[in-house]
């Protein structure tokens, strides 16, 4: 399993935003957003390959009672079965962030999904392959629906322009199943004047439609810096 780095920080997005955790980043990806903040797993992968135990060992010795399985995108690798086994044998609880285009029968106490707007495309003269295929492959309704009712869930949508709200509430339309208490609109953005450009108009909007405002709270703390 090909792994970008292992590290223990505080969570910064999402309903456990503040916890420490364990973090287990897998290095490749099936998508290349154009916004993505981890380029070294999706445009230009790196890291090592592991095995299930060494990953296991490196993270029981970071002692936090959490743990994140993100990356690249996690659900590639069917090595995540296992090693999500033995981390709950462990005690330990565990969420995956995933763009919920794959699904593999893992062990999850939270499902963190971010699915990807049209906002996410790759520039088509820069990256005309990349752009076709991360057309075809960002939206996988199947693997949602069985993400959701298979799972204790949240998605987290990254939001540029109000147009994507509209489109955000598009994409709900398709899935009824999903309560709007688990919808979570995060500003797209690695510094903290975007961010907070975006938070002016966004926080609000959030509150209108019952969703939550997700701020990017390990852009403020440490700024857009590896493993944090």
């Amino acid at each position: 399993m090909k792994i970008a780095e292992i590290y223990c920080s505080r969570q910064g997005e999402g309903q456990l935003t503040g916890t420490q955790s364990v973090f287990i980043r897998t290095s490749g990806c099936n998508l290349r957003c154009r916004y993505c903040d981890t380029p070294y797993t999706s445009w230009e992968p790196e890291g090592e390959d592991l095995a299930i135990d060494e990953i296991v060992d490196q993270a029981s010795r970071l002692a936090a009672e959490h743990v994140v399985v993100t990356g690249g995108e996690p659900m590639l690798f069917s090595e995540l079965v296992p090693l999500s086994h033995e981390l709950k044998r462990r005690g330990m609880h565990i969420t995956i962030e995933t763009a919920g285009t794959l699904y593999l029968p893992v062990r999850c106490d939270l499902m963190s999904i971010s699915p990807k707007l049209s906002n996410s495309a790759p520039s088509a003269d820069a990256h005309p392959r990349w752009r076709r295929r991360h057309e075809r492959t960002r939206h996988a309704p199947e693997v949602i629906h069985r993400l959701v009712s298979e799972y204790d869930h949240q998605f987290k949508f990254v939001v540029d322009t109000p147009a994507d709200v509209t489109e955000v509430l598009q994409y709900l339309e398709e899935f009824p199943e999903i309560d709007g208490r688990h919808v979570q609109l995060m500003p797209q953005g690695t510094s903290s004047d975007r961010l907070a450009a975006i938070a002016r108009w966004l926080e609000p909007r959030c509150a209108e439609m019952g969703f939550t405002y997700c701020p990017r709270m390990h852009i403020e703390w440490y700024g857009l810096t590896r493993r944090t």
